[in-house]
């Protein structure tokens, strides 16, 4: 009896591995009812190069502010769809340079006076708390970065080339803000970045601006070298406020989207007499 109850005991734990392996190859239905769109990877490569370009021009006005962003002339000189077009304004409206309009084309957002001074204030706090704590966190490798690269923009403006001189202006702000060693205070500033790099661009071309920006970057750059925390702080927190003001200044109170397109034609006719272009 004993000896049968055993045998019915294996052959039911038996069973129950059997029915516990045949469930566990089965898809949960958990997931497989999830909608496939959740599922499915996104095709990203088309989108995310058509917002880089797009990105650039906007940043280097060839695209000006309050300008029409027409999808069959961007899609035919982009070589892209519709589709991925569509992505790629909707993922340089979340970096505030491009403005989506209801049953209506998008426009490459307006530079707007107010919204400039108050973007130039936070950038200049992140990046003066930036500087500050660079000063006591750099290397010697990085100190040498930024002598390289602050040898490069004074060769690119003995030279008038802007464009090539902005790139490089850039990257040093970039690294004073990498050199902080704080993830967190990075996120942030690259959050901010892409509205305030067309703002520079636009900055450099008022008179008397690009030279002040040189000598801005090597007082900085000495400051940071004598791990002096305070002026760094201060002189780069200054030359940031001070190249909103700057471009600010130069347009109207409440711009709409053709004084914004003329203020913009202004600011890049300068900017090519200055390059001789």
């Amino acid at each position: 009896m004993n000896r049968s109850k055993s045998s019915a005991g294996r052959i039911k734990l038996k069973a129950q591995a059997k029915s516990a392996l045949k469930n566990a190859a089965k898809p949960r239905r958990a997931v497989t009812a999830l909608p496939r769109r959740q599922l499915r990877v996104p095709r990203a490569g088309l989108y995310e190069q058509a917002a880089t370009r797009l990105r650039l021009l906007i940043v280097r006005g060839d695209l000006a502010p309050g300008q029409l962003l027409l999808e069959a002339d961007l899609s035919d000189a982009l070589g892209v769809s519709r589709t991925p077009l569509r992505e790629a304004l909707k993922q340089l409206a979340t970096e505030g340079l491009v403005e989506l309009r209801l049953n209506r084309s998008a426009i490459v957002a307006p530079l707007r006076q107010d919204e400039l001074v108050e973007l130039f204030e936070a950038l200049a706090g992140i990046e003066r708390c930036a500087a500050e704590l660079a000063a006591t966190r750099m290397a010697a490798r990085d100190v040498e970065q930024l002598e390289t690269m602050q040898r490069r923009i004074e060769w690119h403006h003995s030279r008038g080339e802007m464009r090539e001189y902005f790139e490089i202006n850039q990257q040093i702000h970039r690294a004073i803000v990498g050199f902080a060693r704080n993830s967190v205070l990075k996120a942030t500033h690259d959050a901010l970045l892409p509205r305030a790099e067309r703002a520079r661009f636009f900055g450099l071309s008022v008179l008397g601006r690009w030279e002040e920006s040189v000598r801005d970057h090597q007082e900085i750059l000495d400051a940071l070298k004598a791990r002096d925390a305070g002026r760094a702080g201060q002189l780069l927190g200054h030359h940031v406020r001070r190249t909103g003001e700057v471009v600010a200044g130069t347009l109207p109170l409440e711009a709409d989207e053709a004084g914004a397109v003329k203020t913009s034609r202004e600011l890049r006719a300068a900017a090519k007499r200055k390059a001789g272009l």
